[in-house]
């Protein structure tokens, strides 16, 4: 839980007793390698926190081939969001990449502590921009950049996460076929 916390406390203050009532209603989830947190069609009803372990998000496009959107590793948040808050829905899957755990809070759990704790919902905020604003710095290069330069970028900013994920996911999420993407790490060696 501690984890946690401290991630919560970036963003805002809680005090003792409000840091309590949210480890009172948390939970310690283990997810396998391929499990979802949440599924495209069903409405999302979990928040996570990865202490251990890669999530993706990602979903199937008209012709049947999956697509990676991105990656959420430790220590960072988790939710399909707009289904989550909409009661909608989901759109893509959130799907464990490697076997995790997670702290999780069912969604009558994180609306008590978003209704009670007072400050909360402004932590909540602030630390949604964050996510916003990391998804656009990761994708704006996915479009502008060629495919080596984007393989290259991966690198440089994700380091931690190139030997964990399967190529044809990290393929995937850079907008290439596993072919072109094994030519490209080849063509580096």
């Amino acid at each position: 839980m501690e984890q946690l916390m401290n991630f919560f406390l970036q963003f805002g203050s809680l005090n003792p007793q409000q840091q309590e009532l949210i480890t009172q209603k948390a939970q310690l989830t283990h997810f396998k390698k391929g499990d979802y947190l949440s599924e495209a069609g069903k409405v999302a009803n979990t928040v996570g926190f990865i202490l251990e372990g890669i999530m993706r998000v990602c979903f199937y496009n008209n012709k049947g081939e999956e697509i990676t959107r991105y990656f959420i590793d430790e220590n960072n948040l988790l939710v399909d969001l707009v289904s989550f808050e909409n009661r909608v829905p989901a759109s893509e899957y959130v799907e464990a990449v490697t076997d995790c755990t997670i702290i999780t809070f069912s969604y009558a759990n994180w609306q008590y502590l978003m209704q009670t704790i007072v400050g909360f919902e402004i932590i909540m905020f602030k630390i949604t921009q964050r996510a916003l604003q990391q998804k656009i710095e990761r994708r704006t290069p996915l479009v502008s950049e060629d495919a080596t330069t984007r393989y290259l970028s991966f690198m440089e900013k994700y380091p931690g996460l190139i030997n964990r994920i399967p190529l044809s996911q990290l393929a995937s999420y850079l907008g290439i076929t596993q072919s072109s993407l094994s030519r490209i790490r080849k063509g580096l060696s």
